[in-house]
């Protein structure tokens, strides 16, 4: 953003690849909304791993319960910020089309914020492939492993490979019109899909900054990214707009000011929830995810917190998973309302690119609040012994599938093996011609591997070696 950036022009109605929707009985972002909770991609996340290995005679949170407990805190944090924007910061022009302008402004502030923060949040894991982040790994490593094949490729096309970008993964999704499917992915709103850029950057422009620490974007989906940054005023880091850099590489931008509030409500359910999932497993006991949690809300010290008053509600609820799903509530409104806060205070370092952190990083930096938890997670979670075989397992996977689909897209002259296994890619996916370059032919494979399901990728990995035999019934 600019130093002269405004509130008033950072949203926009308009989609990309489809012309502005009609306003009826739901509005434009709560059609975004509900796209996105009936689509198909948005679906198979209740078969990607979020932390623990899926399913169990205990349920723990997967991709999609996770971005559902996502949506319903951004739409908090959504409508906490937009409520104070609208009353606040927002120009008081008397008359003409800049009273109207205001006017508009404040109603979708005041109303619409909390339903595109929901959306972005239902969105923002839709492009992680299966097997949580080894996934990603998976794919990027096998590319690296292949180092001979880089001639194939340009260096930002090449970059994209060697660093499978989950965020990046979703951004094509979204946009991207795949074979038989209608223009512009899902058509959702340049605002909802800017709130979801968290590194508003190409693979080429990753550095040390928040806003570059990965990649928001393919090659592929350039052209569509510029779209959304012009449509919403966000500018390169160097000053220079969307419109005077488009040829330019390396692409990186600022974050759009409604990223901060996705990412605090992804990171506030996971930080949180994984410590409840971890006590439903029996990783940690009833009295240590009980302590972690107490000590999270005491640090932070909210007034509406009354840690007596707690303590004595907890001390009456008998059952231990209830004990700690209450605990858990209570950490989540009070990270919530804090991340509001955060968000308020900084709002101008926001609205001008110049906030180089984010709202949950502030927040323990003051406090410590988070600073056990995340301790904890990485010694016991995130390295349990569980969490590590489907690690491995996901390597092994992902890595097989790759060496099935890769090598017969990029022959020149694919022989009979290799037909039938392009014959194997869905049609949606297989969008290639004579003319298309290795790029877009690996990307074909990327795009069915990528979108499997954890449960499906293990199966079609079985057949392929031959362990599952496809009988005919």
């Amino acid at each position: 953003m600019s130093q002269n950036a405004r509130w008033e022009d950072i949203f926009s109605i308009n989609r990309v690849g489809r012309e502005k929707l009609k306003e009826e009985v739901r509005s434009g972002f709560q059609r975004d909304f509900d796209r996105l909770i009936f689509s198909s991609a948005f679906r198979r996340l209740q078969n990607k791993t979020q932390v623990f290995p899926l399913p169990g005679s205990t349920f723990v949170h997967n991709r999609l319960t996770h971005s559902l407990e996502v949506a319903s805190v951004g739409r908090s944090l959504g409508k906490i910020v937009g409520s104070y924007i609208a009353d606040n910061d927002l120009g008081h022009a008397k008359n003409g089309d800049a009273a109207e302008a205001n006017a508009g402004a404040g109603e979708f502030y005041r109303y619409e914020l909390s339903n595109v923060i929901a959306a972005a949040c239902l969105a923002h894991d839709i492009g992680n492939p299966a097997f949580g982040h080894s996934g990603e790994k998976a794919l990027s490593a096998w590319f690296i492993e292949h180092k001979a094949i880089q001639n194939f490729f340009s260096p930002g096309e090449w970059a994209d490979l060697i660093n499978f970008e989950g965020n990046a993964n979703a951004f094509r999704i979204l946009t991207h019109t795949f074979k038989g499917k209608l223009p512009g992915g899902f058509g959702l709103t340049y605002t909802t899909l800017a709130s979801i850029l968290k590194y508003p950057c190409d693979a080429t422009a990753v550095g040390s900054s928040a806003h570059r620490k990965k990649y928001g974007f393919f090659q592929s989906e350039q052209e569509n990214f510029l779209e959304v940054a012009g449509a919403l005023h966000m500018i390169r880091d160097n000053g220079a707009t969307p419109a005077q850099t488009r040829a330019a590489s390396p692409q990186a931008f600022f974050r759009h000011p409604f990223v901060y509030l996705t990412e605090a409500a992804d990171d506030i359910c996971y930080q949180v929830i994984d410590v409840e999932d971890a006590h439903r497993l029996g990783i940690l006991e009833k009295g240590e995810a009980q302590e972690l949690l107490m000590n999270l809300m005491r640090s932070i010290g909210r007034p509406t917190d009354n840690m007596d008053r707690v303590g004595k509600t907890v001390a009456g609820i008998g059952d231990a998973n209830e004990k700690i799903a209450y605990l858990r509530a209570r950490c989540i409104n009070t990270l919530t309302l804090q991340a509001a806060d955060v968000f308020i205070e900084n709002r101008d370092k926001i609205l001008n690119g110049a906030f180089n952190s984010t709202l949950i990083k502030t927040i323990n930096k003051a406090f410590h609040a988070l600073d056990a938890i995340e301790a904890l997670s990485v010694d016991r979670i995130y390295n349990h012994e569980s969490v590590i075989q489907i690690e491995i397992a996901g390597y092994h996977v992902m890595s097989a599938l790759l060496d099935a689909f890769v090598p017969p897209l990029l022959k020149a002259v694919p022989d009979a093996r290799d037909k039938k296994m392009i014959r194997l890619i869905p049609d949606q996916f297989l969008d290639m011609g004579e003319s298309s370059s290795p790029y877009q032919k690996v990307r074909c494979a990327l795009d069915y591997i990528s979108g499997m399901t954890d449960l499906y990728a293990t199966e079609l990995y079985r057949k392929l070696k031959g362990i599952d035999i496809p009988l005919h019934r």
